[in-house]
């Protein structure tokens, strides 16, 4: 399944019949809050199987889920995975190793947003970015407002950031 900029893979509240595996392309997950308010809350990429809290048990999808770039997904129906689960021992080391890529790209993000400066950690999201996007200038992909959110910076912060380093 191919999926263009902008596409939805999944909807927060979604029953979770299904999960996807990412072949290419990266996502954004944002979730609606009942005040009204959109947080980006998490980014995957190619490799991952999502959504991450549905790997081993079924749960309603906690986002939604918007392609950046042309993505391929494989979608898998999520009773074919649970089942698999159970009859093949090796599927659990599969799911371990999921889960213990995701913690390491996390604790890359805390990284990121415990370095120096607001201009350094832009330029470690940029730099992250880079290698999922062929290039694109991240101003094209994710609003100043989510950069904000993925950095721990106001939208002001970023639009001064962004201004200075042209």
């Amino acid at each position: 399944m191919i999926l263009h900029k902008g596409e939805i893979l999944f909807r927060q509240g979604d029953d979770g019949k299904y999960l996807y595996r990412v072949h290419s392309g990266l996502f954004k997950v944002t979730r609606l809050h009942e005040n009204g308010n959109i947080i980006l809350f998490n980014v995957f990429y190619a490799g991952e199987v999502v959504p991450h809290h549905s790997l081993i048990s079924p749960k309603e999808t906690h986002g939604t889920a918007i392609a950046l770039v042309s993505s391929e997904v494989e979608p898998i129906l999520a009773a074919d995975w649970y089942k698999s689960l159970e009859e093949d021992p090796k599927k659990a080391l599969e799911i371990a190793l999921l889960l213990q890529d995701k913690v390491r790209f996390m604790q890359q993000r805390i990284d990121h947003l415990t370095a120096g400066t607001p201009a350094e950690r832009l330029a470690l999201l940029q730099h992250w970015m880079s290698t999922y996007t062929y290039g694109q200038p991240l101003t094209d992909l994710l609003t100043q407002e989510e950069i904000g959110q993925l950095i721990g910076l106001r939208r002001e912060t970023v639009n001064r950031l962004l201004r200075a380093a042209k």
